[in-house]
């Protein structure tokens, strides 16, 4: 039942985004200089309000060991696309209430005339071998997690393209959206810790 109404909301979520995305490139369209920053960046969290009326009501828990508890039953890196919000308009999708902030901070950035990118966000646990095998364990130097360890791999982390602009917004801002740099030598890597 739970992966009905994630496949659903994330349908609605779809077709919010896809429609803000029209407006947005229309609204870029007729107007020009700073104030289609603006716009843009006014439609994104107008978007994300939108996103955010389908699951009102709906109350996201972690449990003890900080895992989404929506999340759980399906393992470390084996949760299914549609079980998991977009973030904004991209590719990339994380636990909901992370693509819901990551897609708003990602907007305010851009009002305040900061590009943030994202590179990476879910890693299915195929993904996580890959990488482990590719660039090594972290405890061992390398850059990635044990597979099945990885906070990517239950949508809780994001891995953005920071300039240094960027970043420093980032270690100024960031908290006020649940993402915080845990991960020395990764300037790059975010995770999402909600207050809860």
């Amino acid at each position: 039942m739970n992966a009905r109404i994630a496949n659903i909301q994330s349908r609605i979520i779809a077709l919010q985004t896809q429609q803000a995305t029209t407006a947005t490139t229309a609204a870029r369209t007729s107007e020009s200089g700073s104030s289609s920053s603006a716009t843009f960046a006014s439609q994104l969290r107008g978007a994300m309000a939108a996103q955010n009326t389908p699951d009102a009501g709906r109350t996201y828990k972690l449990n003890a060991k900080g895992i989404p508890e929506d999340l759980v039953a399906y393992g470390n890196g084996k949760i299914p696309a549609n079980a998991l919000g977009q973030v904004g308009g991209t590719r990339h999708k994380l636990w909901a209430p992370a693509a819901q902030k990551l897609t708003q901070m990602i907007a305010d950035a851009q009002q305040d005339g900061v590009k943030i990118g994202i590179t990476d966000s879910y890693r299915p646990y195929e993904e996580q071998v890959d990488l482990a095998r590719r660039k090594g364990l972290y405890s061992q130097g390398g850059l990635a997690a044990k597979p099945g360890t990885s906070e990517h791999g239950w949508g809780m982390a994001t891995d953005l393209d920071l300039n240094p602009e960027a970043l420093a917004w980032m270690r100024k801002n960031a908290d006020r959206y649940g993402f915080v740099e845990n991960v020395k030598r990764e300037s790059w890597h975010w995770a999402f810790r909600p207050n809860t």
